[in-house]
């Protein structure tokens, strides 16, 4: 999963409002750089975004920083691509954002990236995320993918996460929780800078 920051120049120091964007289309070139354009336009920020391509599919999301005197237009020209022949839907949420991205909680030392590998079986991914709920570790972004194992008969699982560890929890006491999933479960757990 793409993952990082992105800030359009010309943009100056008034910015006050933050909004979410989803976008679901099918993929084919060109629908960031619309969407890049229109948010320019506008003078408004990428100050988050997430983006990927699943099964046909363009999938994304977006945190936007624009002043309040141009947050208005910029939804209904956004709002308005998916009228085109080509057209985006996108979904605007306009609630309240009370932390700037790229905020305090996301430079914490409780946070850690993992990589899991592990056999391919139903059900895996509930098992790690139920584990992780169970335990009070909230799940910040996760990316997984399956492979055909060169030298077996199946499937191998691939994930990496981000996740933020509550107080309670250590990294020693996550290896622990996790590996007692299953025995051919392999991870390695980094502390995020």
């Amino acid at each position: 999963m793409a993952f990082g920051n992105h800030r359009t120049n010309g943009v100056n120091s008034a910015i006050t409002h933050h909004f979410d964007l989803t976008i679901l289309a099918d993929d084919r070139p060109g629908i960031v750089e619309r969407i890049a354009q229109t948010i320019t336009v506008h003078r408004g920020s990428w100050a988050r975004v997430s983006m990927t391509r699943l099964g046909g599919k363009f999938a994304g999301l977006l945190l936007v920083d624009i002043d309040d005197s141009r947050k208005q237009p910029l939804i209904e020209e956004l709002k308005s691509l998916d009228q085109d022949a080509d057209g985006i839907p996108i979904l605007v949420d306009q609630s309240p954002v009370e932390n700037p991205p790229e905020s305090v909680q996301l430079t914490t030392p409780r946070c850690v990236q993992i990589s899991i590998i592990a056999n391919d079986r139903q059900g895996i991914v509930g098992e790690i995320t139920g584990l992780l709920a169970a335990n009070k570790v909230n799940l910040e972004w996760l990316d997984s993918f399956c492979q055909s194992a060169p030298m077996a008969a199946g499937n191998m699982f691939h994930a990496r996460a981000e996740l933020r560890l509550p107080e309670t929890i250590s990294r020693t006491k996550l290896t622990e929780l996790l590996e007692s999933l299953s025995d051919d479960l392999m991870m390695e757990i980094q502390q995020k800078d």
